[in-house]
């Protein structure tokens, strides 16, 4: 008769053999990611085709990624051992993140030419980049005498004007140099924060590194979340491994990942500490006005105190922009919103809507939906959890107004996987293809197609968790 040692040797080879074959396929799966990612922010010809293929590339390769993980998981991995390749994931493709400069945006040049000028004591809603009063600041990979010799490498293209008032050419990475900043208050901390240390020769990479810090945060908190909750670890990589995240908090240093943060934190505290969620909420607010969005989610318990601490934080931001700028501190920000389509409806804005509606009906529409979404979420805020009806809230209403821009919705992501509405992370996929396709003739169709995708995506889930609900 064999020996129970003996009789175990066998299975235990079997594991072995398993976790090894696990491990390999995720190491595959996270290299074809990190490879993708860096294939797609290195400048190449072939212009939006190329972006959209790499952003394609990068979302079937981070699926792969995460189904590996899940079946790693479920083969036995231990906690500890899916929480490093979390984090070794995210470290990995974030590098190939940083491997080239912004790709698609430049409005890190911006962040880092209002954090120069705060060094120096200066405003940023005070003067205009293209202002001659500011000219001993510019530092040469931002500005240059002109466009038609040496100019700023900045992959996203120069911005061709003129010094004012003096009128002399002027060439540089910022957009829209002739107007003051756009940035809230604590956005312009931020952007001080980040350059405070650094020379003002020190380029993007500052920007993309400190987006690659706070993602590794928010990855970091949930994790713990997941642990704590004691649900698979592997969720978080559905932040973690999300291409929106390399692509955008990452090679674009978008600061929405800020406000992210900032979000998840006022989330997780919503439903026990409403001050100092309102706080957290404020401070997210006075990054990006987009998160005001999930407020819905937010009015929870004490509701009036949750927006004494939020009204209390974005007073506090502004209040020492105010005394430097006075009004001005207000900045481009209404020129922006008009700018965008958000005044007058265009043929991407409200893209739902639009399928039927001519652009001002569909901004009607569009906003009567909102507001419709928002007060169905305010009445079920008790009966699901905080997380779930924020990511409603986001999720929804991202979905109606369909913003040009993808990074808008890295707040919605954390908001997700802690509210266990995975679905809603077809929004960022999207709304990718919207931001791809955002100016070309083929815009306007791409925005409905995306946005009806999402929305029947996530209908259909919701109709499916509602009937296996009913049948439990």
């Amino acid at each position: 008769m064999a020996s129970p040692a003996v009789d175990r040797a066998p299975r235990r080879a079997a594991h072995a053999l398993r976790a090894a074959t696990a491990a390999a396929g995720l190491a595959t799966a996270l290299a074809a990611l990190a490879a993708a990612v860096a294939w797609t922010v290195v400048e190449r010809e072939g212009g939006r085709a190329h972006i959209l293929v790499g952003t394609a590339a990068c979302w079937v390769a981070a699926a792969g990624a995460w189904y590996a993980l899940r079946l790693a998981e479920r083969r036995g991995a231990s906690e500890r051992w899916v929480t490093i390749a979390v984090v070794l994931g995210l470290l990995v493709a974030g590098a190939a993140a940083l491997a080239a400069p912004p790709s698609t945006s430049n409005d890190s040049a911006r962040y880092a030419w209002d954090g120069i000028v705060q060094k120096a004591g200066i405003s940023p809603y005070r003067d205009v980049p293209a202002s001659d009063t500011l000219a001993p600041l510019r530092p040469a990979w931002l500005f240059a005498g002109g466009c038609d010799g040496p100019s700023p490498h900045f992959p996203t293209g120069d911005v061709a004007t003129a010094s004012i008032p003096s009128g002399s050419p002027l060439c540089t990475a910022i957009n829209r140099p002739q107007v003051p900043t756009a940035y809230p208050p604590v956005a312009e901390g931020y952007f001080l924060l980040v350059r405070l240390l650094l020379p003002s020769n020190a380029a993007w990479l500052a920007f993309q590194a400190a987006g690659l810090a706070l993602a590794a945060a928010v990855a970091l908190v949930l994790v713990r979340l997941m642990r704590r909750e004691g649900r698979p670890v592997s969720w978080a990589a559905l932040w973690a491994w999300n291409p929106l995240v390399f692509l955008e908090a990452v090679n674009n240093a978008h600061v929405d990942v800020l406000s992210a943060a900032l979000l998840l934190g006022a989330s997780l505290l919503s439903a026990r500490k409403a001050g100092s969620s309102g706080v957290l909420f404020g401070l997210a607010i006075a990054t990006k006005l987009i998160p005001a969005i999930a407020l819905p989610g937010m009015l929870r318990n004490r509701p009036w105190r949750f927006v004494a601490g939020a009204t209390l934080a974005v007073v506090g931001a502004y209040v020492p922009y105010v005394v430097l700028s006075g009004p001005a501190v207000i900045g481009y920000l209404p020129g922006y919103l008009s700018e965008e389509g958000y005044a007058s409806g265009d043929t991407t804005r409200f893209a739902l809507p639009g399928i039927v509606l001519p652009p001002l009906a569909a901004l009607v529409v569009g906003l009567a939906a909102v507001l419709g979404v928002w007060i169905w979420v305010w009445t079920r805020r008790h009966a699901v959890a905080p997380a779930t009806a924020q990511a409603m809230a986001v999720g929804w209403t991202l979905v109606i107004v369909c913003p040009s821009y993808a990074w808008y919705a890295l707040m919605l992501i954390p908001l997700a996987v802690l509210g266990r509405r995975i679905e809603f992370l077809i929004v960022p996929l999207a709304l990718e293809a919207v931001t791809a396709t955002v100016g070309t003739d083929a815009g306007p169709a791409v925005s409905r197609v995306a946005m009806a995708t999402a929305a029947a995506v996530v209908l259909l889930v919701a109709l499916r968790r509602r009937r296996d609900a009913r049948c439990r």
